[in-house]
């Protein structure tokens, strides 16, 4: 019988970057992913927006983590070469009504102490001439990151410091045992295997709230129903007219339909949201429908009145885990440890989308904290 110190299911982003703080701190560390490849689910099919903190509820996981997300991410790309840029963020208001949204993510930002500038409609035309706004809000801190470079460096962090990535092995169940746990593994080849821990991380994405399911001894209140919701990006035919991030007024739980720029300059608008009746993440469809394009341009004309007939083509999309169903608030991201659902050693990341690539090392530092005080 295997047995280690601790395991993370899941090598996307947060797990990667949990698996890392775990393995810096002196334990044996094996992360379970059941893909391939690391960062092949959430992680690969974002924005890659580096996100300032600006939306969330102050005092929340949400604004907590990304703030000091953010500072920890920009300091790890400088260090390890990471292709990163801090570029910027307008979000626009495109009519007086949406001015009371645009004032109160000020007031909002300036609670979580993240540094915005009010731009009347001339100062944001003065930055980016192709906009056409009432007032926007200047975000200095956002940016952008190539995502998989980070998660590769996270991956030689982690490895350097003794741990290791199985791939190709996934977790179907997890239990209680001798004052550890053990987990019920599936490899690629159809191997069923058992492996002992003193300690676990669900860190699994779109399958997170599927796996707290299949924990022995989890209360119900701790294992929450998942729901899918689908974001499509187009990217725009020629050169992009903007040199930083432009996001619409949110709206409610979602940021609208905001246009983003990739390392080499390309714009991308998305992602829309589209609610899935699936009953798991197995067998996710993630075609593009380019019918979906036309609500494309009515969304982005509100703040970019040129942008030309035919100049958006399908990319690609992501499907984020939601913890919450339509027409219902946001929650905050969940970090169950053992202080929330009394189990010793297990720590549930559940509802981890935006801004949790921002958020993962931040991250990684709070699930060490968690298990280090029940330890």
């Amino acid at each position: 019988m295997d047995r280690v110190d601790s395991v993370v299911v899941g090598a996307g982003v947060v797990g990667l970057a949990v698996a890392r703080a775990l393995a810096q701190s002196g334990r044996e560390v094996v992360v379970l992913e059941q893909a391939l490849a690391i960062g092949t689910g959430v992680s690969s099919r974002n924005s890659e927006v580096v996100h300032a903190g600006l939306y969330y509820a102050p005092g929340s996981h949400k604004a907590r983590l990304c703030v000091r997300g953010k500072a920890l991410l920009y300091d790890f790309c400088a260090t390890h070469g990471v292709a990163h840029r801090r570029c910027g963020k307008l979000v626009v208001a495109t009519d007086d009504a949406q001015l009371p949204a645009l004032q109160a993510l000020a007031h909002k930002a300036g609670a979580n102490d993240v540094p915005v500038h009010w731009l009347d409609a001339a100062q944001a035309q003065a930055l980016e001439p192709a906009l056409q706004c009432r007032a926007a809000l200047f975000s200095p801190t956002t940016g952008i990151v190539d995502s998989h470079a980070f998660m590769l460096a996270l991956q030689g962090d982690l490895e350097a410091a003794g741990g290791m990535v199985a791939l190709g092995s996934r977790c179907v169940a997890a239990s209680p045992r001798g004052g550890g746990w053990r987990l019920q593994v599936r490899t690629d080849d159809g191997t069923a295997m058992a492996l002992d821990c003193r300690e676990w991380v669900n860190a699994a994405g779109l399958w997170a709230c599927c796996l707290a399911q299949q924990t022995e001894g989890l209360a119900p209140a701790h294992r929450p129903t998942a729901h899918y919701a689908k974001g499509s990006y187009f990217t725009l035919a020629g050169r992009s007219p903007f040199q930083h991030l432009i996001y619409p007024a949110p709206q409610d739980a979602w940021l609208g339909v905001h246009l983003t720029l990739d390392l080499a300059g390309q714009a991308r608008f998305g992602p829309d949201l589209e609610w899935l009746r699936v009953d798991g993440p197995d067998g996710l469809d993630y075609r593009v429908d380019p019918a979906r394009a036309q609500a494309f341009y009515a969304e982005v004309r509100r703040y970019w009145p040129a942008l030309p007939d035919g100049a958006l083509q399908p990319a690609y999309s992501g499907v984020r885990p939601k913890i919450h169903g339509p027409g219902e608030p946001a929650p905050d991201f969940r970090l169950d440890g053992p202080g929330q659902h009394g189990l010793p050693g297990l720590v549930n990341l559940l509802g981890i989308e935006s801004p949790g690539l921002t958020s993962a090392l931040a991250i990684g530092e709070e699930v060490r904290r968690l298990l280090d005080e029940s330890a």
